[in-house]
C-alpha cells in the first residue's frame, strides 16, 4: 500500500503530463488517419495508475 502513497504523491504529476501529451498526440493522429495503438496504451496505463492510486489512498483513509 505504501507504493500507492508514493505514486499518489510523487508520480501522479508525471503521469498527468504523460496523459495529456498522449491525448494530444492521439487527437493529432486521428486527424491525419495514423495508427494510435501505442499512444492509446500509454494513455490508458497512465490514467489507470492515477485513478487506482487515488482510490487506494483514499480508501485507506490517511
Amino acid at each position: 500500500m505504501i507504493i500507492f502513497y508514493f505514486i499518489s504523491l510523487y508520480v501522479t504529476p508525471i503521469l498527468a503530463i504523460i496523459f495529456c501529451i498522449n491525448l494530444v498526440e492521439i487527437i493529432k493522429k486521428i486527424k491525419k488517419d495514423q495508427p494510435t495503438a501505442k499512444n492509446t496504451f500509454w494513455l490508458t496505463f497512465s490514467f489507470l495508475l492515477i485513478v487506482w492510486s487515488i482510490a487506494v489512498t483514499s480508501s485507506i483513509g490517511q
